[in-house]
């Protein structure tokens, strides 16, 4: 069956009094999850779109994020958030979701964008999507395995969440807060830490490559490394012509998304191997005599350094991005390196957990994409 047969398009609008009414942009949307879990109340924004609550919400801009999240109640959303409704009959509610945020239905959303620099997707391509729609009985066996599913993977991320907050509490409790710094570490610039801070090319290989050398993009990262499934390749020739430019990053460098969005996106690169980066991110090579590649990443983290950035340092309108202007003067301060490195041991103490329960997430993502496609 064609989406247009078991779900259809809502282009309601918001008529009645705003106060107090839950508002829902892109950035609300978490990449890959299917739940809603932030939004604002009586925020300013010019936005009308009705959505109802068990709509789906989908970010039909950029929709290579794959946002596409079940909505909790009723509120307002981005023009640039799709409304999807399950029909009553062909397709239960609470299967229209995993449908909809599905590896198959991105791709083939992916392909009907237009746009270059904020590419956007319409009805009229997605509705043509075609899914094998098993009977409503057989809908809802599967509905209840998936969602079990789900809620298993939240308890997950939950711990994992949990997890994180300990190393950052760790972090406060040896280092102190940047902007007060009550301990008195010497300070300066992040400039002063880096031995080098660029990004990558702006060069992209074509889609056809056969070649098997990486060519990453801030697409291809998340909280802990690289993926690489979906990424573009270069030619050995493309590649060492690039790697003259500055973008292969080498081991324990600090790489950092510069896209807002994915501004989260933090990590040192731990096992050097032939790749090469475009512009999206950035590359920071810690001076090894002033500052611990870890230690830098977590002080990259911090809400501190994170409201820096967004109030001082993003420039764009459609795409928000880093400008390199802003990692270069970055304030930093610089404890003993024995106090770094110590804080280096407690977080890979505390990320062997973390490894296996991101393993367990990912198993249970695998059984969620078995369950649709199959």
């Amino acid at each position: 069956m064609k989406l247009s047969e078991f779900a259809k398009e809502c282009r309601d609008t918001w008529k009645e009094d705003r106060s107090g009414v839950p508002v829902v942009g892109l950035e609300h949307l978490e990449p890959g999850e299917v739940k809603l879990s932030a939004w604002d109340v009586d925020s300013e924004n010019t936005f009308t779109k009705r959505f109802n609550k068990g709509q789906v919400l989908l970010g039909r801009r950029r929709v290579y994020l794959r946002k596409a999240v079940v909505a909790p109640f009723d509120g307002i959303c981005s023009g640039d958030i799709t409304v999807i409704e399950a029909i009553p009959g062909k397709i239960l509610p609470e299967l229209l979701p995993f449908v909809i945020q599905n590896d198959a239905f991105f791709d083939y959303a992916e392909q009907g964008s237009a746009g270059s620099l904020s590419p956007r997707v319409k009805w009229e391509h997605l509705k043509d999507f075609e899914v094998n729609l098993p009977s409503i009985d057989d809908q809802k066996a599967l509905a209840e395995k998936l969602w079990a599913a789900y809620r298993l993977k939240e308890s997950y991320k939950k711990l994992l969440a949990a997890t994180d907050e300990m190393v950052k509490s760790r972090f406060i409790e040896m280092f102190g807060s940047l902007s007060n710094n009550e301990k008195g570490w010497p300070t300066g610039k992040m400039v002063d830490a880096c031995t080098y801070i660029s990004d990558g090319s702006h060069y992209s290989p074509p889609d056809d490559s056969d070649s098997d050398i990486p060519m990453l993009s801030v697409k291809d990262m998340n909280q802990s490394g690289f993926v690489y499934d979906d990424c573009k390749h270069l030619s050995l020739s493309e590649y060492e012509k690039l790697c003259q430019n500055g973008c292969k990053p080498l081991l324990n460098d600090v790489l950092v998304a510069k896209d807002g969005s994915y501004f989260k996106y933090i990590f040192p690169l731990l096992e050097e191997r032939e790749q090469a980066i475009l512009s999206s991110i950035a590359i920071l090579r810690p001076n090894s005599s002033k500052i611990n590649a870890r230690f830098l990443c977590e002080l990259l983290k911090s809400k501190e350094v994170l409201n820096i950035v967004e109030q001082n340092y993003l420039t764009g309108t459609a795409i928000r991005r880093v400008i390199l202007k802003g990692f270069r003067d970055l304030k930093a301060f610089f404890p003993p390196l024995t106090l770094q490195n110590e804080f280096e041991r407690i977080y890979n103490q505390a990320d062997k957990s973390g490894f296996e329960l991101r393993k367990s997430i990912e198993s249970i993502d695998a059984v969620i994409k078995s369950l649709i496609n199959n």
